[in-house]
């Protein structure tokens, strides 16, 4: 699960990591109130307004923006609020910002020279172990630093049994070329920031960039946490956090029917039961000349209702101009799949797109009568070749 940057943040701030305060708003009036709360707070003269979307490259793509008055805070907000974000992350469609961070202003000058650093925490797991990964070039341009310049790219592996250890944490602040107290302040952060991509058991921390202030603080400017979907059962409150609007509309339905369901740009629509024997027949419909239109697994336990919803999510699809439905019954009966199968087909109406069925495994036989006997135009099939030819056929 994804999360915005100013959720991001109040976890990092609630595990002792310093970050670049902000306050965040979902329409221009808010946007003032909150630059005039954190001036007070802060004391910050600047702000800047950041598009709050699911996506990298806000930059990039005009998604950040510097105010240096409340009256263009408010004019930048207007125009922010309700855009069309596009970066090299959404898309050629976008997202649409439907809210935007006011944060302080923490380029300031002062006695030192700012400096920004790129830090991330991930799971390696071949090792078992989480990775620091690290380096004295961050902002914008990380990705051309580690393809042009990878010796500039730093790792440090973490025993999740002992934590990260004082030393380790020494080590990526001399690496970082750091001395004095910013050094000293770059040991707490990373310390810091460490236990809390542990607190929510995230798969992945990114922080870009890490800031060295004028005046040797360390902020968290960016954040980015990906959460665990497996743990969120002990994180209620990350629960919470979720933003069905910046999600795959289709994939936030098929979670409501437990399917496990992922978008392709095909045009041949794909039902099947169990991971591995979806990508078989993903593999088998480019053999047979069609592109996959989804990845959908039901499940072993597939019933009616799961096999009807599923079929409406391939549906909606104005792309798919054929649906293969491929059922190995092991856990699930294949006579109940078809019945499942004609009772979707009814309640949905019309259907212009060639449905093939094919069923295999416990009562298989049983089901491909169900089908044939239904009077409706669904082809069924028994092999795996037989359904690729009349994919072929009818795409």
């Amino acid at each position: 699960m994804n999360i915005h940057e100013y959720q991001a943040k109040e976890i990092l701030k609630q595990n002792g990591v310093s970050i670049q305060e902000g306050i965040v708003a979902c329409s221009p009036d808010e946007a003032v109130k909150a630059a005039e709360k954190l001036q007070k707070e802060t004391g910050t003269g600047w702000w800047v307004l950041k598009a709050q979307v699911h996506a990298g490259g806000r930059g990039k793509g005009g998604g950040v923006k510097l105010a240096k008055s409340l009256e263009e805070v408010k004019s930048l907000a207007k125009q922010m609020i309700g855009m069309q974000l596009v970066t090299h992350q959404t898309g050629p469609e976008g997202k649409k910002v439907r809210k935007i961070l006011i944060a302080q202003d923490v380029y300031y000058p002062g006695p030192a020279q700012k400096e920004e650093f790129y830090m991330s925490v991930l799971l390696n797991r071949k090792t078992g172990h989480h990775t620091i990964m690290y380096s004295p070039e961050g902002g914008m341009d990380i990705e051309q630093v580690a393809e042009q310049t990878p010796e500039l790219i730093f790792r440090e592996e973490i025993d999740p049994g002992n934590g990260i250890l004082p030393f380790q944490a020494r080590k990526i602040a001399f690496n970082l070329g750091l001395s004095g107290n910013a050094f000293k302040e770059m040991t707490k952060f990373i310390s810091a920031l460490y236990r809390a991509y542990s607190s929510v058991d995230a798969s992945l921390v990114e922080i870009n960039p890490v800031l060295k202030t004028t005046d040797d603080k360390i902020l968290a400017v960016d954040a980015k946490f990906n959460l665990d979907d497996n743990a969120l059962f002990r994180h209620p409150e990350l629960v919470e956090m979720r933003d069905l609007e910046e999600e795959d509309a289709t994939e936030v339905e098929a979670g409501k029917h437990n399917l496990n369901f992922v978008k392709l740009d095909g045009n041949v629509g794909c039902m099947v039961n169990g991971a591995g024997l979806a990508m078989a027949t993903m593999d088998i419909i480019k053999l047979s000349g069609g592109e996959p239109a989804n990845f959908l697994d039901v499940g072993g336990g597939a019933s009616a209702e799961t096999v009807e919803a599923g079929l409406k999510l391939i549906l909606n699809d104005p792309s798919v101009k054929a649906v293969l439905i491929n059922i190995f019954g092991g856990i699930v009966r294949c006579d109940r799949v078809a019945n499942g199968v004609v009772e979707a087909y009814k309640k949905l109406g019309n259907i212009e797109v060639p449905v093939i069925v094919r069923l295999q495994g416990t009562n298989a036989e049983e089901g491909k009568k169900v089908i044939d006997g239904s009077g409706l135009k669904v082809r069924s099939a028994i092999t795996l070749q037989e359904a690729a030819q009349i994919v072929k056929e009818v795409v």
